[in-house]
């Protein structure tokens, strides 16, 4: 929950108050490297406490993988969201009484062209970011597995730099969740892509670990 909320505070809050728009580069850089490191950061923080996932997707492709059981995912997922829509909360307390000009974004995710691309965009680059946690984090991956947390937070960057254009970049439910609950409108009703898409991406990402991967991670 802790790690979802300034995951979802500082990457959205980055997204609010550098105004991203995708005609400006700067905007779009400095958000992809905000939703970046707030994953890097959260990685060393409680990486040893839960793993980090702060994402249901990222525990969904777990799950699937064999490295942890149902009652665990659901919980996980649970206060994920939980933590999402505390820091919706907030953002939207702070931009509505600050600036209400700036509500509007509030770093949600909406389809820029149409929900189907929306959609191929959010599980190609989900099953590409949950591949990344799955090898990063696997047992087998020796010394390497320290960078971990470096690996994921610098693939966020790269993933969002792809993204942003076309859907404001989620590959994370919750994430998605936390600021429509508070935008409403396009946000709102366009949500289930973010939340679908990501499923999908992830259930595909732990699909291909089974083939490439090793079995020492069951």
């Amino acid at each position: 929950m802790i790690g979802t909320f300034v995951l979802t505070f500082l990457g959205c809050g980055a997204a609010v108050a550098l105004g991203c728009d995708v005609q400006n580069a700067a905007t779009v850089v400095g958000t992809a490297i905000a939703f970046g490191l707030s994953v890097v950061a959260m990685a060393y923080t409680i990486g040893g406490v839960s793993g980090c996932h702060i994402n249901p997707a990222i525990t969904l492709g777990v799950f699937l993988s064999g490295r942890m059981n149902a009652k665990d995912c659901g919980m996980y997922m649970l206060f994920q969201v939980i933590g999402a829509i505390l820091a919706g909360a907030l953002l939207y307390g702070v931009v509505a009484t600050s600036d209400p000009d700036v509500l509007r974004g509030l770093g949600a995710n909406t389809c820029a062209f149409n929900v189907t691309s929306g959609l191929i965009v959010e599980i190609v680059l989900t099953a590409i970011f949950v591949l990344v946690v799955l090898g990063a984090t696997s047992k087998t991956n020796g010394a390497t597995n320290n960078f971990a947390g470096l690996a994921i937070g610098l693939s966020l960057i790269l993933i969002h730099l792809v993204g942003i254009r076309f859907t404001g970049t989620s590959v994370n439910p919750a994430r998605s969740i936390g600021p429509a609950l508070f935008t409403g409108g396009q946000a709102l009703s366009e949500l289930w892509v973010f939340i679908v898409g990501p499923f999908i991406g992830g259930a595909v990402a732990a699909l291909i670990w089974k083939v490439i991967g090793s079995e020492q991670d069951d």
